[in-house]
């Protein structure tokens, strides 16, 4: 959803094409394009298509908000995601390492910045791949890795459907997966397709344990989420205030933890060309 993305996008020309959100920001050597389209994969399959659309993508991102399999992932921060699974096919791919540790990440090959996709950071330790950001406000020189020396990293498993607390203990026990959504693997996939770097970087909006309702009912095939009919189901079951003021709190800290994350991220990959007119990505 588009709120997902506002922390990030904020000041940046708007427009909607074939039932997707676009936003730029243009610069001499490209633009940076983020997108979205509804939940689910063929929602981000459509976002993707609009990205590509000016020409080659460098690499892309998939963002957003993200549950929690574990009460190790805290709500209100974000994590950079090793790898993606899909729920559906079994299917596992494995996304760039956030390092610079000479890994193929664009800034390792020197790749041209211009036109990344962003759908749905400093030298650190390279002896790991976890790392996560709290919100709202974190600069480069605080950033460290999270996980100790060796950790396998966080995976991320793709769903069809939003998860509840019972089914997210199933996915946890099935994939070992620390993180749902319902949109990476589907970036991921693409991504593969093309040959381009692939990158997930996730919010946490709700805990493992959360108890919230059943959002599906509220998604329409496309991928949209019907909020006046959620608000009107919510509004005559109290028992649920508590819980989605919760969640409703935790999901903007997280958006807010997201644009760090990204906005350090690329300003890492941005270091070397700065000299070359990029913008000050933390203005």
């Amino acid at each position: 959803m588009a709120v997902e993305l506002k922390p990030f996008v904020r000041g940046w020309p708007r427009e909607r094409r074939n039932g997707v959100d676009l936003w730029r920001w243009r610069f001499d050597e490209g633009e940076w394009i983020a997108a979205c389209a509804g939940a689910g994969v063929e929602a981000a399959a459509r976002a993707f298509a609009e990205v590509e659309k000016p020409g080659p993508v460098s690499f892309v991102i998939s963002t957003g908000w993200a549950g929690a399999l574990s009460e190790e992932f805290e709500p209100g921060r974000a994590y950079f995601v090793s790898g993606v699974i899909d729920a559906q096919t079994g299917e596992r791919f494995e996304a760039e390492s956030n390092g610079d540790s000479g890994d193929e990440s664009p800034r390792s090959q020197n790749r041209d910045l211009g036109h990344p996709g962003f759908v749905d950071s400093h030298p650190s330790d390279k002896t790991t791949n976890r790392r996560s950001f709290d919100s709202p406000s974190l600069r480069s020189g605080s950033l460290r890795m999270t996980a100790s020396v060796g950790h396998p990293g966080i995976w991320l498993v793709t769903s069809p459907k939003v998860a509840g607390a019972a089914e997210k203990q199933r996915l946890a026990a099935a994939y070992g997966a620390g993180l749902v959504d319902m949109e990476a693997a589907g970036v991921a996939r693409l991504a593969q397709m093309r040959g381009i770097p692939f990158y997930c970087i996730k919010g946490i909006s709700d805990g493992y344990t959360d108890q919230l309702p059943d959002f599906n009912r509220f998604i329409s095939a496309n991928g949209k989420f019907s909020l006046i009919r959620f608000i009107l189901f919510a509004l005559v079951r109290p028992w649920y205030w508590l819980a989605l003021a919760r969640m409703g709190e935790n999901s903007r800290v997280a958006a807010e933890a997201i644009k760090e994350a990204i906005l350090d991220f690329l300003d890492e990959r941005a270091y070397i060309r700065q000299r070359n007119g990029y913008p000050d990505l933390k203005r």
